[in-house]
């Protein structure tokens, strides 16, 4: 279990709505889904260890076509990040799934480039039952991916970082092992960042047995 991250405390909103400069009114989301992904999850218990499905997305109305990353996410025990909230790292460094390195969970297939799908192995955190999903969101311009708009998973049989979009794309996901944000100047692609948050969790392990549910909702 880590602490939060010097200076990363995002505003909690969920949805989220906000003007993008030349777009109007986007409207962002995060839900846990169905395990097809076919629409809202109805029931909202987990086993230990099984993969959750969450979906995030940005309403793009009449606009441009944008492409949606998850910049950061992290879990933590409380719906406010505080210095002595106790948080896991899942994606950092501006788009790579950390959290696919040692476990199951990771990107998947785009069907749309306004949504983002992930797979999330269920578990807990030490002496506490709740758990939060905190990310930033970013809508971004399709033409204009590079090594801070980006979703990338690592690939345990070649221990490489890979693309979501395409392989051509690989080389952005190279410095999910150093440092992503070169400081270089904007590129001129249009776009917006928000923060969110998702699935505040109970967590409950069985009375004798290693195994636990976890009971999420919105």
């Amino acid at each position: 279990v880590l602490f939060r991250p010097v200076g990363w405390a995002p505003p909690l909103y969920n949805p989220v709505l906000g003007d993008a400069d030349g777009l109007g009114t986007l409207d962002f989301s995060m839900e846990i889904m169905m395990d097809d992904f076919s629409g809202p999850r109805i029931s909202s218990t987990f086993f230990l260890g099984s993969l959750i499905p969450i979906k995030a997305a940005v309403d793009q109305q009449f606009h441009m076509p944008l492409v949606l990353f998850l910049e950061e996410c992290v879990t933590a025990t409380s719906a406010n990040l505080s210095a002595s909230t106790q948080t896991y790292p899942l994606i950092s460094n501006y788009g790579c799934f950390m959290d696919s390195q040692s476990s199951n969970s990771k990107f998947l297939p785009r069907d749309q480039t306004n949504e983002i799908k992930l797979l999330l192995q269920a578990f807990t955190f030490p002496n506490s039952q709740d758990v939060y999903i905190h990310c930033q969101l970013v809508a971004w311009d399709p033409q204009q991916p590079g090594p801070t708009k980006k979703a990338c998973n690592f690939n345990k049989g070649n221990k490489s970082w890979e693309s979501l979009e395409t392989p051509t794309q690989n080389g952005l996901c190279n410095c999910c092992d150093s440092n992503c944000n070169r400081r270089r100047k904007r590129a001129a692609g249009m776009g917006r960042m928000y923060s969110s948050h998702c699935c505040p969790a109970i967590l409950e392990r069985l009375s004798n047995s290693h195994e636990g549910i976890s009971t999420l909702s919105l």
